[in-house]
Formats: C-alpha cells, structure tokens, sequence
C-alpha cells in the first residue's frame, strides 16, 4: 500500500509503516490520521504481516499534530479534531490490540502525538539524535494519541505530570533511563538494529505474543488473584494450541521452533 502521506510496505514478514511527510516533520493532519488507521487494519488483519514497525520519513519521527492545518479551521477546530483524533485512536487501538508486536523505530523528534505513538509501541528503539516532548501543555491543549494512557504506566504519574507541566525533553538516552525506549542506538545502525529485531519476532509465535500482550495491559485493571486465573486459563488454552505444541515439542526435540509452518 503506497499512499501520499502514509506508506506501508512488507519485507520477511514485518510491515514497516512510514509516516510520510518529511517536508513538515511528518505533522499529523486529518489525511494522515485516516490513511494510519487503513494502515493499522491491514497490519492487523493481512496474515502475510507478523511484526509491525512504524517509523517516519526523513530526519523525524513525528512533530506532532500538524496546527496550520487544524488552525485554519476556524470556528470549525473542535470538530475538525474529533475527526482527525477519531480516526489516530482508533489505529492506534488497531496496532496495540492486535496479536503482532508494535515497533517504534524513532528516528529523530518525537513530540506531542508523535511521543503518543512512541509511548504505544510495545517495543521502542531510537538514534542517538531522538529527542522526546510532549510539548501539549505548552499551547494550551491536553494530550491524545493514548499520551494520557500509556505515559503513566511507562513512567509513573509523578514524572508524567512533570513532562506535561513543564514540557521536559528528553533526549534519546534520559527517555531510555526512563523507560520509554529499549534501546538506544547510533543514527546510522537504527534501521539495521530494528529490522533484526522484528525479523527474529516475526519467525516466533505470533498468537502468543497477542496474549501475552493481553495478559500485561489487563494486569493493571486486576487484583493478583484474577490475573493469576487468566494466567492458568491462557496458560493452559497456549499449551493445546498449534503454537504450544510444536514449541514443546521443538524444546523436547532439542531443535529450534518453526512457528510458520503451515
């Protein structure tokens, strides 16, 4: 799928989606909102696609919302933006519900929405020239892009609060301290690091990475008794499924996994 603002390509089982609009800084508009989510649903659904890799095009990974384009509305702003955060939202509920682990390969500036999308990815690996702001309070708006959901969980309330007040940024390694990246890598070996790691997952069991991601966003919503019951259940449900044979069979076997066959 080659489109104007987004791209979406496939290579050994990773979709690597782009944000594709260097010349603003990949900024977020109503366009871009909605080819993300066509995006997002076939990432989720195409069963040729394992990993997911999102990234941006040229030497940033997102500015953010893209505010000429939302200012030009006029009296028409807040319905303009409950369109363009309507369809932002729901990809990103596409990427992170689905059964295929999210990447974020941040490749420069990742402000506002762009740090919201960052902060969504399971995984997140940035260049050493990453820097990181949320940047809303500044102009007087409030986060989205799951900003406000997954920022907390990453670093704590009392560190996410001092990012939105005082509009803190964080280069490449603090964020890393912090536990918003993995890992942090030189500029030119950023590519190379992140398709490693997506074309090692994408060769894995791809169903179990569903539920396992399931099992941790659900943990904070559970007391330890319930978490434990769907620990048992699931654990149980994997252990008779195509997966979880042929990875006990692959460890009794002393051979290594082939989780896509068939």
């Amino acid at each position: 799928m080659e489109n104007k603002v987004i791209s979406l390509s496939v290579e050994n089982h990773v979709g690597i989606v782009t944000l594709n609009r260097p010349e603003v800084g990949n900024a977020l508009d109503l366009q871009m909102a909605k080819e993300l989510m066509d995006a997002a649903i076939v990432c989720s659904e195409r069963d040729a696609i394992r990993v997911v890799v999102i990234t941006g095009a040229g030497n940033k990974f997102s500015v953010g919302g893209d505010l000429k384009s939302f200012a030009k509305e006029g009296d028409e702003i807040s319905s303009h933006l409950k369109s363009v955060t309507a369809y932002l939202h729901q990809a990103i509920s596409f990427f992170a519900r689905m059964n295929k682990p999210f990447i974020g390969a941040v490749n420069g500036v990742a402000a506002g929405a762009g740090m919201s999308l960052a902060c969504a990815c399971d995984l997140v690996y940035a260049s050493e020239k990453s820097k990181f702001v949320m940047a809303y309070n500044r102009i007087g708006l409030t986060p989205d892009g799951s900003g406000s959901y997954f920022l907390p969980r990453l670093v704590g309330m009392r560190r996410a609060l001092e990012l939105m007040y005082t509009n803190r940024q964080l280069t490449a390694e603090e964020a890393c301290d912090w536990g918003i990246v993995n890992q942090v890598v030189p500029d030119n070996q950023l590519w190379e690091v992140v398709l490693g790691v997506a074309e090692s997952l994408a060769k894995g069991p791809m169903n179990a990475y569903g539920e396992t991601k399931k099992l941790f966003y659900h943990s904070l919503q559970e007391t330890l008794e319930s978490q434990m019951s769907k620990e048992s259940l699931l654990l149980a449900s994997r252990a008779s499924s195509e997966e979880g044979k042929e990875g006990i069979a692959a460890f009794l076997e002393k051979r290594k996994a082939d989780f896509l066959k068939g």
